[in-house]
């Protein structure tokens, strides 16, 4: 029985591959549990009887540009590497870590400014909603805005303001803020695991263990960087459309 002998380049070559193929697996994997999560957004929205539309915070506009450039510091970083320029790759990879940390910095602020309007995860009501009504926060009943005196919401169908609906509001959990945070805090938690890749890139960097022919692992790390760059402005625009 014969057999073809695989040489040490077609076997790194299957090994490069196989590595490329794994990373192309595990985005495809992260794009379907956001669009899960998107589609469960919107049939929400539509099968509730309150629904709470909001501001976003301005920090998550900011952690927006923050995660941009640091994308293309990322990009940097692979073009070090195929000049097998490993200082390059650690100065740029460097780079792309403080401005993901800046990023993750901005998005507790926009949470803490969540918080602060008590639109949290679970436990707030849609009454407790705080902030400037039309402004901040509006709510609607089965797609029609509800008109607010005082602290007391009433119908658009109930010019006298005869009766108040936050008896009925009351059991009513603020579905909008809660997909907003699982959406937010699950691509963080990627990108978490982004920033874990990237530190670990980092040292490999220092220790020369990239050249040009031979950086793979950088361009997984890069590619993932890209794609929850391209993930968190999808879940940006898709909220801000949602709301």
């Amino acid at each position: 029985m014969s057999g073809t002998a695989v040489t040490a380049p077609d076997e790194s070559a299957l090994k490069t591959r196989a590595r490329k193929n794994l990373t192309r697996l595990l985005l495809f994997a992260i794009v379907m549990f956001f669009a899960a999560l998107s589609s469960a957004y919107i049939v929400s929205r539509s099968s509730v009887d309150y629904w709470v539309t909001f501001r976003l915070p301005t920090a998550l506009w900011y952690s927006t540009a923050i995660i941009v450039v640091s994308s293309l510091s990322a990009h940097m970083a692979l073009r070090a590497a195929r000049q097998g320029n490993g200082r390059g790759i650690a100065l740029w990879l460097v780079a792309t870590l403080v401005l993901g940390m800046a990023f993750t910095a901005f998005q507790f602020k926009g949470w803490r400014e969540m918080a602060a309007r008590r639109m949290n995860l679970r436990v707030d009501k849609i009454t407790m909603t705080e902030g400037v009504y039309g402004t901040d926060f509006s709510i609607a009943r089965k797609g029609i805005p509800l008109e607010r005196v005082d602290s007391l919401y009433y119908a658009a169908d109930d010019p006298t303001h005869t009766t108040p609906l936050n008896a009925d509001m009351a059991d009513h959990w603020n579905a909008s803020s809660g997909y907003f945070h699982v959406l937010t805090f699950g691509h963080w938690l990627h990108l978490a695991g982004g920033l874990l890749a990237l530190l670990i890139l980092t040292v490999k960097a220092l220790l020369g263990r990239y050249t040009a022919q031979s950086h793979t692992g950088v361009w997984q790390g890069v590619v993932y960087w890209h794609f929850l760059t391209g993930v968190w402005i999808y879940l940006l625009l898709f909220i801000a459309a949602v709301h």
